[in-house]
């Protein structure tokens, strides 16, 4: 076994068991983080593919700024988080449908590689970048646009549940605020 692939199985290992525990995990916020990981892995495997440019794009792109969105968005909207929100009574029904989903993909991807040797072409930055900004400009600007729109959402949805109970006369505000002092009841015995 070689030294690539003692790396290439660690990274799978860890990934493997980040992405597991992603979507076992009873806390939102958890969850986000092992999706972290996950992500991490898998630019730890591009870097072991020696796909520099798609490493740090995932690095960047995914674990920066896709792990961030969904933290902040979670946060910002005050989405409920922990154990009683994410429990219900759909387990049975999600592990089959993912092991359909799977043995489905398994099928469909089983005789299409055959033996085949596939062989790498090398391509530079340059190239990739002259495809995503040529090629695939609009899927590109779609999926920015959607990402904006999904932030522009939170934002609306968590300011539309904070309107003032009172009138801003009543308000007292948090700081400087200083609680009522409580003097000996009447007619309470010593």
């Amino acid at each position: 076994m070689t030294a690539q692939e003692v790396v290439f199985l660690i990274l799978a290992v860890i990934g493997g068991v980040g992405a597991i525990r992603l979507v076992t995990a009873r806390n939102v916020v958890h969850a986000a983080l092992y999706l972290v990981v996950t992500l991490a892995m898998v630019g730890g495997t591009y870097l072991l593919l020696a796909a520099e440019f798609l490493a740090w794009v995932q690095v960047l792109i995914y674990v920066g700024a896709i792990v961030v969105l969904v933290l902040f968005s979670l946060m910002l909207t005050k989405a409920p988080i922990g154990q009683e929100t994410l429990d219900n009574q759909q387990r049975g029904f999600a592990f089959l449908a993912g092991a359909g989903i799977l043995a489905g993909l398994v099928f469909l991807i089983q005789g299409d590689f055959g033996g085949k040797w596939i062989s790498l072409q090398p391509v530079t930055t340059a190239q990739v970048g002259v495809s995503i900004f040529r090629d695939f400009v609009l899927p590109f600007e779609v999926v920015s646009v959607l990402l904006l729109a999904a932030l522009v959402g939170a934002v609306v949805i968590a300011r539309k549940d904070e309107g003032p109970a009172e009138p801003p006369e009543r308000r007292v505000p948090l700081i400087g605020r200083r609680e009522p002092t409580v003097g000996p009841r009447e007619g309470a015995r010593p």
